[in-house]
């Protein structure tokens, strides 16, 4: 183990305004996750900035911890998963599927989300603290009933297999749209590199069009993409333009602890770009 975990894991309790928790139980994920969702931004600024995505725990660690900074699911969620571990809890790596347009399923290695068992003999839990605007707190992963959570009613049933399930796929659904599709066989962090590399380099990934950074508010969300400034609460939201570099950098610093010497292309990415 590296000597200087344990020193980083309590940077990062400080990072998101958490304690170490007593105990590893559900009272302690479902605090820890709300307390990630709302200081950790949801980002893909370093796609937008030419910096490399390493998905290596050190370099995950040192990006959120260190850097004060976020990333999009493979950093957020690879990132809490040693968090989890850390302090107790039995962590699994899983991978799913998006639902895009009309149903459609992304790649495999889409999206990166967790298994975390806890030791009060609840759950097993499905906890997730990089899809951007999803539930506030961890899903019961073998509940089939409605879920329901500040963010909306959360549903988890078996995939059918005329519309590509397998090996027990899972479907998640807030408020009856699915949300992706969930393989339960447990991953390495190192399987999903294929899977980052496309969203970074691909024009038919949303993260290569423009920059956008995002968190959850204790009422809604706030997200910048580009010079637009986005907040909701509830169902109002409101948009404001920010005018010139220094508001904008202004903006990142204040609404997610984010500091950047310059501000992240909004044209789009081109497949030179290389990922660890």
């Amino acid at each position: 183990m590296d000597p200087r975990l344990p020193q980083t894991i309590d940077a990062y309790l400080e990072r998101i305004g958490a304690t170490r928790p007593v105990r590893p139980d559900a009272a302690a994920l479902r605090e820890l996750q709300l307390r990630h969702l709302t200081t950790v931004p949801f980002e893909n600024l370093s796609i937008h900035l030419g910096e490399d995505i390493v998905l290596e725990e050190e370099a995950l660690l040192d990006k959120i911890v260190a850097h004060r900074r976020g990333g999009f699911c493979y950093e957020n969620n690879g990132a809490f998963a040693v968090l989890l571990r850390e302090l107790g809890f039995r962590v699994t790596l899983l991978q799913a599927r998006v639902h895009g347009d009309e149903g459609r399923l992304g790649i495999p290695y889409d999206h990166m989300a967790l298994r975390v068992e806890t030791d009060d003999g609840t759950g097993p839990w499905l906890a997730d603290a990089g899809f951007g605007d999803h539930a506030q707190h961890p899903l019961v992963l073998d509940d089939r009933t409605d879920q329901r959570d500040p963010r909306g009613t959360f549903r988890i049933e078996q995939a059918p297999a005329e519309g590509g399930g397998d090996y027990g796929d899972l479907d998640v659904l807030r408020d009856g749209a699915p949300q992706f599709r969930l393989d339960p066989r447990p991953r390495a962090l190192a399987d999903f590199r294929g899977g980052a590399w496309y969203h970074r380099t691909s024009p038919d990934s949303g993260f290569t069009r423009s920059p956008v950074c995002s968190r959850f508010t204790t009422s809604g969300r706030i997200t910048l993409k580009g010079h637009r400034l986005i907040t909701t609460v509830g169902a109002e939201r409101h948009e404001t333009r920010l005018e010139g570099d220094d508001e904008v950098l202004a903006a990142y610093r204040e609404h997610f602890g984010v500091r950047l010497d310059r501000l992240p292309s909004e044209e789009g990415v081109g497949v030179s770009a290389s990922i660890g």
